[in-house]
This record gives C-alpha cells, sequence and structure tokens, in this order.
C-alpha cells in the first residue's frame, strides 16, 4: 500500500494566528490537490515560537487556548473539508490550568490527536508532557508525535516505536539556534536572511550546512533507520526574532532515507508518496525485536544530577566530571529515592 504525504515549511507570524491558520488553509488545500492523505506543519506554527520566552505571563496565558478553542476547531474544519489529516502545533492551555507546547493531528472524521512536548524549555511556565502519543489511522498503520527536541533524546523515539509508531511526525522550530557546544548548531546572521535576494547563494550555503542541513542530518536519519520508521520532519523558515530557521522540510524511510526534501529559502511544501510494504522486515523493525530488556535498568534511574529541560538547554556547566558522567549506584539510586 502506498501512502502520499506532505510536509511543511513556513515562516509564521508572532501571536498572528489569523495569517498563520490562513498559510496552513493553503498549504492544506494544495496537499489535498496533490493527493496527500497527511500533511505536517511546523511546531507552535499557530501562535508563533521564538518570541514566546519574552511574553509575561499575562501575554502567555492570553496566546494560549485550550483543544476545543478556535485555532484547533479551524485546523479540524479543514480536515473535514479536504478529507486530510493535518497536524499543526500550538501553546494549549490544558484543562488543569497549565500550559504546554503541544501538537495536534486533526482527522477527517474530527478525531483529535494530542501531543504535548516531553522536553519543554521554551518558558518557565510552560510545562513539559508526561506521555507518549501513538495512534491508529486508517492507513493500517499506527503513527508517533514527537515535538522538537523530544527528537534528540533516543529514547523517546525508541518508546515511541515500542508503542507501535510506524510513521514519526517530527515537528520543529529549529535551525540556526545557538547551542554551547563546540560543534553544535550555531546562529546564523539575520542579514543573511533579510539580503536573499541579493546573496541567495549566502543563505542557500547556511541551508545546507553545519547550522541546518547538515545539523539534521546527524540524528534524524537514525531515528528513522534504528526504530524502523517513516518519519515526516517540517520545521520553520526564515527570521524568527534573532534567529533564522532554514526549513529543509523532509521525508525519510524506515531505512533512513530521504525520499524528499527542499532547501528552498521561502514557504514550501514537499510531498512523497510512502511504501508501505517497505516496513516489513526492515532493519529496525528487526533490531527491535532483537532488544534485551533486562539489561536495560539503567535507563529507567533517575539521574541525582540531571537536569530540567530548560536547563539542560542552556546549561554551559561541565559535563566531563565524574559526578556528570558516571551512572549512579543501585545504592546511591536508593538513598536518592528515599530522600524524595
Amino acid at each position: 500500500m502506498m501512502l502520499r504525504v506532505s510536509s511543511v515549511q513556513f515562516q509564521h507570524r508572532a501571536s498572528d494566528k489569523a495569517y498563520n491558520l490562513g498559510r496552513i488553509a493553503s498549504f492544506a488545500a494544495h496537499a489535498a490537490r496533490a493527493g496527500s492523505q497527511l500533511v505536517a506543519f511546523p511546531e507552535m506554527c499557530i501562535c508563533g515560537y521564538w518570541h514566546v520566552p519574552k511574553l509575561d505571563a499575562t501575554a502567555l496565558r492570553a496566546l494560549a487556548e485550550p483543544l476545543s478553542g478556535p485555532s484547533v476547531s479551524q485546523v479540524t474544519q479543514l480536515a473535514r473539508e479536504h478529507t486530510i489529516a493535518i497536524g499543526a502545533g500550538l501553546l494549549e492551555r490544558g484543562n488543569d490550568g497549565a500550559m504546554y507546547n503541544t501538537y495536534v493531528v486533526c482527522m477527517p472524521d474530527g478525531q483529535v490527536h494530542r501531543h504535548r512536548k516531553l522536553h519543554a524549555w521554551e518558558h518557565r511556565l510552560i510545562s513539559s508532557g508526561d506521555a507518549f502519543t501513538v495512534f491508529d489511522t486508517p492507513w493500517g498503520v499506527r503513527a508517533g508525535i514527537l515535538i522538537c527536541w523530544d527528537n534528540n533524546l533516543v529514547e523517546n523515539a525508541r518508546a515511541t516505536a515500542l508503542l507501535g509508531a510506524e510513521i514519526l511526525l517530527a515537528p520543529h522550530q529549529a535551525g540556526g539556534g545557538h547551542s554551547v557546544s563546540p560543534h553544535g548548531m550555531k546562529r546564523i546572521p539575520v542579514e543573511r536572511w533579510t539580503r536573499r535576494s541579493e546573496d541567495p547563494a549566502a543563505l542557500e550555503a547556511e541551508i545546507r550546512g553545519p547550522n541546518g542541513r547538515e545539523w539534521f542530518l546527524r540524528w534524524l536519519p537514525a531515528r528513522a533507520h534504528d526504530n524502523g520508521m517513516f518519519l515526516i520532519f517540517s520545521n520553520g523558515i526564515g527570521q524568527d526574532e534573532d534567529e533564522v530557521r532554514t526549513g529543509n522540510a523532509m521525508i525519510l524511510d524506515p531505512y533512513g532515507r530521504i525520499l524528499v526534501e527542499t532547501w528552498q529559502a521561502r514557504d514550501a511544501i514537499v510531498s512523497a508518496d510512502l511504501d508501505l510494504a517497505l516496513l516489513d522486515k526492515c532493519t529496525g523493525q528487526r533490531w527491535i525485536r532483537g532488544r534485551r530488556p533486562e539489561l536495560y535498568d539503567v535507563l529507567t534511574r533517575r539521574n541525582p544530577h540531571g537536569f530540567s529541560p530548560m536547563e539542560a538547554r542552556w546549561s554551559e556547566i561541565s559535563t566531563r566530571t565524574p559526578s556528570r558522567w558516571q551512572a549512579p549506584s543501585s545504592a546511591a539510586n536508593e538513598r536518592s529515592a528515599d530522600s524524595e
């Protein structure tokens, strides 16, 4: 069976939900006309992203809305209208009063599947989710969602696959950020974006270079290959406050091969036909069946030297001291548990 899917990159406007939803509507219609049954948009593309850390509590709560709010309702209506599943990101206000970096997949039958980012770090008032998200689809495969940094922790992709996901939606707002790691992703000068018409080669070099495509290719193919999943990568493009998103929308197969991608410096959509027969006996699907979980208890121990997501994102504390790299002993782990 073949499943046609699309991935979109677009430059959102901060807090301008009407504009952003308009872009979603336009690309959803485009994807439907092209025969796609699923189209994925970037992280927090409904509300905007990098202005969020600068908002105070009042402005942040004003930007957030429940799943029953107008934005998700509009996306759900688009899914019904075009008979296509649509994935998009927003700032959710939960029934518990907390706020979450959330991604929804609105199905043509009106169902809404929600994932709350497991490692939220954008604002101290945004809470992290506490559950993996995997769901059945009408296409005979299960799909999962991991938002941006969720994908950087290998355990998350593996857990999602073990829950049955064969297609992973991986929405991002990435590229051109700043990492404290010496060879991690670095900032792209905003001038490269604003002068893209005068000097397109300079911007293309950034989009395809170590702060864009080269960075993603260090790990995205591994997530797909090692877990035997198709991967749909959607991302922002262009200036977002003082950073430049690199787009790089791409779709990978369960062998980690890129089926389609773009490095266009503009809003764009890419589409591919997923040959679901590739899932059978692919490397990742076979390797998972050779796991020895009895050896993996170290993965579930609480790290007494661990960080919160926000601390881990920005910390410049050395990771080379023994207390940072040695796995805690069982005795130490028990003492830590007793003290909690």
